[in-house]
């Protein structure tokens, strides 16, 4: 007897098992897309020659396709096959990841804006002349020009950007049932005291995903656009410069494949099984503990759900949907954490989005090496946070008082570590016209007017040209012609130029006046101070990550059974409308206004920021930042305050309970509701 009981038990906790190892994997491929998306926002920007608040819409789609479904997904999800349902999102995450890669084929090479011709041939010994070709080509400019135009009318490459918009919206709709079904699910047929721990293995894994998606995307940074198509020996740009485009539609080509294998293994799985830690006959139908638990909060109408066996329409469900919706934010603990998840996650958003421009910009970081250090520093400290405030929750059995107070904690202190972030600075790049006029001096304000100089006048220069070069006075100049040089040696990127009239200005007689591709490299101690910031930013991701676990048990504790799939769906509709879609565009307009240096796209007109503002940059972007984790640090104040206050009164109704005073509450009908009604809203908690 005992043996035949065991089998299912054993039968029921492999599938458990199963499940938790596919939703691991799920949350491992949805997090390893979505990173791939954010590490890439640099290389679309360029790609397309659009603005940083362009590329915000473009990363703000993803939250735009989870705003159309979810709280359908999420309500009527529930009622369904949950484990069928995640599987098809994931195959049209897979799709969305392939249309993200088509503007690749459907456009054209890459044409990086330059002031001198590509050289065709590596061993080429021809001499350019960018003074003087500036002053002889007009009429090849205008041909030049001509053709650029006939190409943007053809292929609408600048348009092409919208096939990333709408493939990533497509992977937004796909996402959408994994996080409020799967969870839902585990915890339904999880016993209660694994719950925190499996959904502690469930985001740890899941923060690899980042981790791999960062990593790949900082390997195809490096990897030039058009890899195979073009002669890479002719290219006169190397990954450090701001007008390099890596490879960026080689990584959703490998994210989609992993999105489609991830979403197999739920094909297989059940629609209901047994609870963890009941046998058969106490789990012979969970469903039917669940309604009898529903009986205690819906209305008395409703109570036709009991029937596991009646079949469930769409009209019974949209009945209930607006009565449990009203149920559900009535919820005082449940509203203010919506509002806390919502100020914090613009906060998050933003920065994680601009995380890498930041650090190529004040720290003079490449930007594959800035998403590689996110990959393998930021994010391993986010994993191991999460599963930190996981075994802390199980260890010591924190109730949800006790989860909050983990949870408010480490939000101050990672408040407190990106307050001093504020402060690390480098200075900004000298660029002559730019940062600095052309003796070295810094200046304050910034114009095409400043770009030229007695020194480089008779060149006829264009000023909107971004090609940068380095001199030997240390000194960066918008372009070799904007330099004054005279002549050039070598090709690709080894060529140098030579007889540069205004690094003269800045030397004495006889010292080399030569200068090279590329900007030059900061002052010594901008390494130091960026080792610093690492630093400061890998133990705030740990400390925040810490109280990750701890804030979504808050979550899943203070609301009832029967709302708890319309809870997370609600959650991550508003949390994903409001903090995922606006952040990172007014992050991108704010971080616009700090640009120096607009470059050029084949058009003619504007087209992607070449050289910001690095102190603007600074105070914009981590100012904000800034401000709404403050915020957050207060709401997180209001949200304890507002759990221990129901603890109280929890408390004096069990009080009242034990010394009789229930039954003269319920001579008074009023009275009775009253406390009823109480009950509803805390029960859980």
């Amino acid at each position: 007897m005992s043996v035949e009981s065991k089998k299912p038990r054993e039968a029921c906790t492999s599938k458990l098992k199963l499940f938790l190892a596919s939703l691991a994997f799920v949350f491992f491929a949805k997090a390893f897309s979505g990173s791939y998306m954010k590490s890439s926002i640099t290389q679309i920007e360029r790609r397309f020659n659009i603005p940083s608040s362009l590329t915000g819409l473009v990363d703000g789609s993803f939250e735009i396709g989870n705003l159309l479904v979810i709280a359908f997904v999420s309500y009527f999800g529930a009622k369904l096959h949950r484990p069928r349902l995640i599987g098809i999102g994931c195959f049209v995450m897979a799709i969305g990841s392939f249309i993200i890669v088509l503007p690749h084929f459907f456009q054209g090479l890459y044409k990086y804006e330059t002031s001198v011709s590509h050289i065709k041939s590596a061993n080429s010994t021809e001499t350019i002349l960018p003074c003087i070709s500036n002053n002889s080509i007009t009429d090849a400019d205008k041909t030049i020009d001509l053709d650029a135009q006939k190409a943007c009318e053809k292929a609408a490459g600048s348009s092409l950007w919208i096939y990333v918009l709408l493939g990533n919206m497509l992977r937004g709709i796909g996402e959408t049932p994994i996080m409020p079904l799967g969870v839902s699910y585990l915890d339904d047929f999880s016993s209660e005291e694994n719950t925190p721990f499996y959904l502690a293995c469930i985001h740890t894994v899941g923060i690899l995903g980042p981790m791999f998606g960062f990593m790949l995307g900082s390997f195809f940074a490096k990897i030039y656009v058009d890899i195979g198509a073009v002669n890479l020996d002719a290219i006169t740009i190397d990954y450090r410069d701001s007008r390099w485009v890596g490879a960026w539609w080689l990584g959703f080509i490998v994210t989609g494949t992993v999105a489609l294998l991830s979403g197999i293994p739920f094909l297989f799985l059940p629609k209901s099984m047994a609870k963890q830690g009941q046998d058969q006959n106490q789990s012979k139908s969970t469903e039917l503990s669940t309604v009898a638990e529903q009986e205690n909060f819906l209305p008395q109408d409703s109570q036709e759900h009991g029937d596991k066996e009646k079949p469930v329409t769409f009209r019974e469900l949209a009945r209930e949907f607006f009565p449990s919706l009203k149920r559900l934010f009535s919820n005082s603990v449940f509203s203010m954490m919506i509002l806390t998840y919502l100020v914090a996650v613009n906060g998050f958003v933003g920065m994680i989005t601009f995380m890498p421009k930041y650090m190529e910009q004040i720290f003079g970081q490449p930007a594959s090496k800035s998403t590689f250090l996110i990959g393998i520093l930021n994010l391993p400290a986010v994993a191991l946070g999460m599963i930190t405030g996981g075994f802390v929750l199980k260890r010591f059995k924190l109730g949800v008082v006790g989860a909050a107070r983990m949870s408010m904690a480490s939000c101050f202190g990672s408040f407190c570590l990106l307050l001093i972030q504020v402060f690390i600075q480098c200075d900004n790049a000298e660029v002559a016209g730019l940062t600095v006029s052309y003796q070295g001096v810094p200046q304050v304000s910034y114009n095409q007017q400043t770009l030229l100089s007695e020194c480089n006048m008779r060149c006829s220069c264009p000023v909107k040209h971004w090609d940068p070069v380095c001199s030997y006075n240390g000194l960066t100049y918008s372009s070799p012609c904007l330099a004054g040089c005279q002549t050039s040696t070598n090709a690709g990127k080894e060529m140098v130029f030579h007889n540069c009239t205004c690094v003269k200005e800045m030397m004495s007689p006889g010292m080399n006046m030569s200068a090279v591709l590329g900007q030059c490299p900061r002052k010594s101690d901008c390494d130091y101070k960026f080792k610093i910031y690492m630093v400061l930013s890998v133990l705030g991701s740990f400390i925040s990550a810490s109280g990750g676990t701890p804030g979504y048990i808050v979550v899943l504790r203070s609301i009832n059974q029967d709302l708890k799939s319309l809870a997370l769906g609600m959650q991550t509709l508003i949390v994903r409308t409001l903090g995922g879609i606006p952040p990172p565009i007014y992050f991108g307009v704010l971080i616009d206004r700090t640009c120096l240096k607009w470059g050029t796209n084949p058009c003619g007109g504007r087209g992607a920021c070449r050289f910001y503002n690095a102190n603007k940059f600074r105070l914009t972007f981590m100012g904000v930042i800034t401000c709404l984790y403050s915020l957050t640090n207060m709401l997180w104040g209001g949200v304890y305050f507002r759990i221990i206050k129901r603890q109280k009164k929890l408390a004096l109704m069990k009080s009242a309970k034990e010394n009789g005073l229930e039954e003269r509450g319920l001579g008074n009908g009023h009275a009775s509701i009253s406390i009823a009604k109480d009950l509803d809203q805390a029960s859980t908690v």
